[in-house]
This record gives structure tokens, sequence and C-alpha cells, in this order.
């Protein structure tokens, strides 16, 4: 058997008639079986074992030693759509003797702790001319992931506290682990594994129902409580491991769907993305009732959220209909009734059939809004084949359209949207400030070279379309900032890429941060393909929204279980969108706006009206110009319950060491008194312990003492 694998992907035998191969019959197909010497040398880079095809059910049994004789041939699974895998290396043609029955079998080799290590790193790195079956090609079972595998095709293995880095998918397959993921690269703290720029993790092993259909439906973190034995093979472009006994029980690692702490407050504006995962009426009650509620109880009801993947009202049906008004209807009813806003939406339909994904879903990307929260500017114009751009509207950037759509207007290099979702592009207006988002669905990585294919490193054929889209999103960005660099703008979507991306790296290019780069490596992940959890939905913002950036989360509720919504995970940003309204040192009259505004009166004894909105009233210090014990503001129009002082900066300054308390009343350093229909608020500048008496600081006109003795009234 060994002479027959050689040290190579390529049998040196390839081609050639053997005879009288010996070997113990370990596991059965429909259409053959595989075969391992019981007697194996100490070469752990030439494998034991081997795949023989007898193209009807075979007449032998498990145990069986037999000899086989036939012709040493490469199969390459796939057909010619599978001309990037790798081969199986089998026997043909064969003619088989039996010699016993029921014969022990041979020790299963153990992958991991106690048995051969498992490459960690490197999937390969010694392809000769970028194929690793080419003449030539180190073959390093020790350091490359393909080679490892390679050296154990056919070969019965066994891993031990094997541990879920992905949901079992809908073909009866679970990526694991071996050894509860201990040598293992860089973890997720949900217990999934993450990858990283030069490591896409070839320690997973793909556990296959091939053989024995036993696969329980597991979510990441789940352990089985016992080895998972099989034998290795090849197909889909990945090494498996097909369990040739029923797998063991397993222990739920008790994964639960992600509640977010990043809500929508006053002044904060929530902006999340969301691919829905071809979303349309016939999908029925419950995927619409499922994703209202986790947009609602998981999500918290953002403000706006880019929503890809609808589908026009009849989905998958293959005629001219491209209308999608049912289906965003539905959602928004759906979230209504789960006690969330009644959202709005926006979008352009696209021409029938021209947008890539499942023909005639039509897919799109949409935008959902809060009106209560968020106004959205209506601007005649966008139509699916119209260009959007930018106006300098007295030095203020204004779209053309809005809604509006990104289209290539030079085809000298191709149409970068081609079969592809056109980015939409929206004004929208948030505590009187502007804010532009553009809604991504950039070209799926569909026709890459596999990670373990023969090809190495695989050609990344579809990236070249998304660096196209990447780019024209890019000069649309850099038109908004040429006009205001300190325009809010939000790039988000499903771009199918990684953080650390060549498309990735274009969108930077416009003075973009990518938001996926505050959170921690082993937080980097959106989506689980074959167990590498990964980031392919994004919101980057201006450097002018950096700045305002008040949490930042990927809200885990799909991409690690086995019962999904969508295959995506949403992601979601807030930012800090108020008015600064900063005083002078002397006396002033101030007066906010109708939105929410922070006003800080800094000096002499103002008259400060607040408007409309959420406001805060800033006080840094008891001493200095305009803030004295006696001589304070007066407040003309503080609303209970809405806005707000904030005494933090005060307070520090008043107590050694700073004030480290939630309530500065009950704590005595603020107190009120009644002064007609107004109330003073005194602060007791040197604590309740002290020998100063609390002092007038500020007036409060026509609120009560009992309305303003409330701790959440005052941010400390």
């Amino acid at each position: 058997m060994r002479e027959i694998q050689g040290a190579a992907h390529i049998s040196p035998l390839n081609g050639q008639t053997v005879n009288n191969v010996p070997g113990i019959v370990t596991a059965l197909t429909a259409n053959g079986f595989y075969l391992q010497d019981p007697n194996p040398d100490t070469n752990d880079a030439t494998s034991e074992g081997i795949f023989v095809f007898t193209s009807s059910a075979p007449t032998v049994s498990v145990g069986s030693s037999v000899l086989v004789s036939g012709t040493v041939s490469e199969f390459r699974p796939g057909g010619s759509g599978g001309t990037n895998n790798l081969t199986i290396t089998q026997i043909g043609s064969p003619s088989i003797t039996t010699v016993s029955t029921g014969n022990p079998l041979p020790t299963p080799i153990i992958l991991g702790n106690g048995g051969r290590a498992i490459p960690t790193q490197v999937i390969s790195n010694d392809a000769a001319g970028g194929n690793v079956e080419n003449a030539g090609t180190v073959f390093d079972p020790v350091q490359d992931g393909i080679d490892f595998y390679e050296s154990l095709e056919g070969m019965l293995v066994q891993v031990n506290n094997a541990v879920a880095v992905g949901p079992t998918n809908d073909f009866g397959e679970i990526p694991v682990l071996a050894d509860n993921g201990a040598n293992a690269s860089l973890r997720t703290a949900r217990g999934g594994i993450v990858i990283q720029p030069g490591d896409f993790n070839p320690e997973r092993i793909i556990v296959d129902d091939a053989i024995i259909s036993s696969e329980p439906q597991v979510n990441v973190g789940d352990r089985f409580n016992g080895a998972i034995v099989g034998v290795i093979d090849y197909s889909f472009s990945n090494f498996k491991l097909l369990n040739t006994q029923a797998l063991p029980s397993v222990t739920s690692g008790g994964l639960q769907r992600e509640v977010t702490n990043v809500t929508p407050i006053a002044n904060q504006l929530t902006v999340a993305t969301f691919n829905v995962e071809n979303l349309d009426p016939g999908d029925g009650a419950t995927k619409f009732n499922n994703l209202a509620s986790r947009i609602v109880n998981n999500l918290r009801s953002p403000d706006i959220i880019n929503i890809e993947e609808i589908q026009d009202n009849n989905g998958p049906t293959n005629d001219s209909v491209v209308d999608a008004s049912t289906t965003y209807q539905t959602l928004i009813s759906a979230i209504a009734s789960a006690g969330g806003p009644t959202y709005q939406f926006r979008q352009i339909n696209p021409v029938d059939d021209q947008d890539g994904g499942e023909p005639g879903g039509n897919i799109r990307v949409g935008f959902l809004y809060n009106p209560s929260r968020v106004q959205f500017v209506d601007r005649p114009g966008g139509t699916s084949t119209t260009d959007t751009t930018v106006n300098n509207v007295g030095g203020v950037p204004q779209l053309s359209a809005s809604p509006g759509r990104i289209i290539d207007t030079d085809l000298s290099n191709g149409d970068a949207f081609a079969n592809s979702r056109k980015p939409l592009v929206g004004e929208f207006i948030f505590n009187g400030q502007t804010v532009f988002v553009v809604g991504n669905h950039f070209n799926s990585k569909g026709g890459d070279q596999p990670l373990f294919g023969r090809f190495q490193p695989p050609t990344l054929s579809s990236e070249a379309q998304r660096n196209q889209q990447a780019t024209e999103v890019r000069d649309f960005v850099q038109s908004i900032l040429a006009i205001n660099p300190n325009a809010n703008v939000v790039v988000a979507g499903d771009l199918n890429d990684f953080e650390f991306s060549n498309p990735l790296s274009i969108l930077e290019g416009a003075g973009l941060t990518t938001l996926i780069e505050t959170l921690p490596q082993n937080e980097r992940y959106t989506y689980n393909f074959e167990g590498n959890a990964q980031t392919l939905d994004h919101i980057l913002v201006s450097r002018n929204l950096l700045t305002k950036l008040n949490g930042f989360d990927v809200v885990h509720i799909n991409s690690e279980f086995a019962v999904q919504d969508s295959d995506h995970d949403p992601v979601l940003a807030r930012f800090d969108l108020v008015n600064v309204i900063n005083g002078t040192t002397g006396r002033d009259t101030i007066v906010g706006t109708a939105f929410g505004d922070r006003i800080t009166g800094f000096g002499g004894n103002d008259d400060i009206t607040t408007g409309g909105g959420n406001d805060v009233i800033v006080y840094t210090s008891l001493s200095g110009p305009g803030n004295s014990i006696n001589e304070g503001d007066n407040i003309l129009d503080f609303t209970v319950g809405a806005d707000k002082f904030d005494f933090s900066a005060l307070l520090d300054s008043v107590v050694p060491g700073g004030y480290n308390g939630t309530n500065a009343i009950a704590d005595g350093y603020i107190s009120f008194g009644a002064r007609g229909r107004d109330t003073e608020i005194l602060i007791d500048s040197d604590g309740p312990g002290g020998s100063l008496p609390a002092r007038p600081f500020i007036r409060v006109e026509n609120v009560s003492v009992a309305q303003l003795n409330n701790a959440n009234n005052f941010i400390v």
C-alpha cells in the first residue's frame, strides 16, 4: 500500500497494474471499500490505506483480509467542475481474493495529542509551479496541512475530545478540532476558530456522515463525549473524516444567541447591516417572525438597517417581477408585531435578472429606518440604471438622487457590477446632522480555488470584481469628502471579503476605517465557512464619524448555530451625534436647536434655552468664570425625562480623588430648594461631612423640586 501511495499527491505507480496487494477491509461504500495494511512501516509520509473502486456494491465485508489486484489510478472528484480538486489514489478494475474474515481492524491513527501532531497554520507552502501535483513539490506532512491529510488518505484515524467549530451543515458535515482545541490557533470566546492573514486553520477536521449517517445537530462549542473514528477521504474540495462508527453523544456548550448592548438612545444613532438570506414572502411566517424577533430583541431595533438579499415578491419564480414591496412590508409588519418600531423602507428595483443571486429572486440592497428617530431625505431621480453623483450645494455635499444607485459608467475594463448588486446610497438626517449611507452586497467568492485544492496558493479569481466594486464605492465616498471632509459617511454591507483583503484596503483608501478592526482579533467574525469563523459583513466610516463612535458589535445569532434564520451575523455601530454648543466666559444667552444638544456655558451667568430633543447641560467646575456659587445660570426650559445635567467633571473637581458614586443626591453633594415655581440646584462643595453649607448653583425655571429630585436627571 505504501509503495502505491508514495510520499506525494500522485502515486508513483499511477496507471500501472499491481498484484495481490494485501490488507484489511476497514469500511464499505456504495461503489467500493477502503483497504489498509495492518502492518505499517515507520514512515508517516506514506499512507497505509487506499480506496478500491468496485463500481458497484462490494462483496467483501469489514474485517476481511483480502488480496487485491488491479490498476492504480488518480480519481479527481467533481468531474468537469472539479478541476481544482485533489485526486484520490485508488485501485480500479479489481480482482479480489478473500483470505479470511472477522479480523480485527488496524489501530486507528490518533490525530493530535498522543498521536500525530496536526499542522495549525500552513496549508501548503511548497507547491512547485503553484501545483502540489507537480514534480519538485516538497512533500512536508509535518508542516503542511494538505500533505498531512494526504499522508493519511484511506486510513483509519481517531479524533479524541472533539469540539465543534462550525454547526452541522445541510450535508451532515461537522467541522471539529481535536483535543478540545488545545493546540489550535486563534479561538473565539464562544468556541470557534478565527482565520488570520496567512492562517486558515488546517487543524479543522470535517466529519462527514457519508458512510454512517448519525450526525447530530450541533452548534459551535458543543463537545463529543468519546472518540470519533473513521477513514480519511477527499470530496468537494476538502479532506473529510468519514465516520465508520456512530458518533458519540454530545455535550452542549450552552451557546446562546447574543443580545447587543449597543442600544439606540437619545443623541446616539445606531446603524446595522444584516444579510437576511434570500428573503421572500414564500419563506413563510416563521422566518419573518424569527428575523423580526432578532431585530427587535437581539439588535434592539437599530435606527437604520442596511439589509441585503431581499428578494422580489415571488422569490425565485423566474418571471419579470422585480417589485419587492410585499417582502419589505411583511418584514416591517412582523417587526412591529414583535414590539419594534414601524420601520419604513427605501430601495430601487433592479433590472430583472441582472444583479446575481438566486435566478428569478432579484436580490437587492435596501434600507430600513425608524421614522420616529431618523428622517430620510427623498430626492427623485434614482433608477435601476442611473448613476448617482454628488453635487456641491453651497459647500454642502448633496446626492443627485436619494435613494440612488452607484453604476459603473466606465466600461473600458468591464462593468464592476455585472451580475452583481449595485450599491444603494441615501441621505439620512439624525439630530439635525446628515449621514450618508452606502449599502453594499459585493460579488460572492464563488469560483475561487479552494483552500485544499491542488493549486497553491489558491487563486482568488472572484476578488478582481470586488476590487473594481470597492474602487467605485471608494471614488463615490471621496466625492462626498472632497466637498466636506467632515461629512458623516457609512459604508456598510456584505462585502464578501475579509478585513485584511484587497477590497477592504481599497475602501480604506477613501479615508474610511473598518470598524471590525476595533474589536480584538478573536471577535472578528460574522460568518462560518467549513468551521472557519470569518468576517464578510462590514461597517466602515469616515473620520468624522469615527470620532463619534460609541459602540460596535457583531451580534452572533446565526453563524454558529445549526438552526439559523440567515447564514450571516448582523453588525451594529453606535455614534454620538449631538450638536455641541459652547458659550463664552461672559454672560451668554444660549438657545439650543430642535435636536439634541450638548450645551456648556463656560462663563458668566447664562440664560440657557435647550430647545427640542434630548439635551445635556454640562458643568465642569464650581469656581472659575461664570460658575461661581450664588451666581449661576438660569435654565429656562429643562424637560424632565428628556434633558440631563452633566455634573461628572464638576463633582470630580469637588471630591478629592474624583467622585466614584452613582447618586450624588443620595450622597449629599446635590440638593434642591424651592423658589416659587422654580427650583434651585444647590451644591455642597465639601460634601455632606464638610463644614461648608450647600449653596445655590443653578436655577431651573418651571420645574418643581419633586420633579428634579431624581438621580436620572443627572450624569455623574
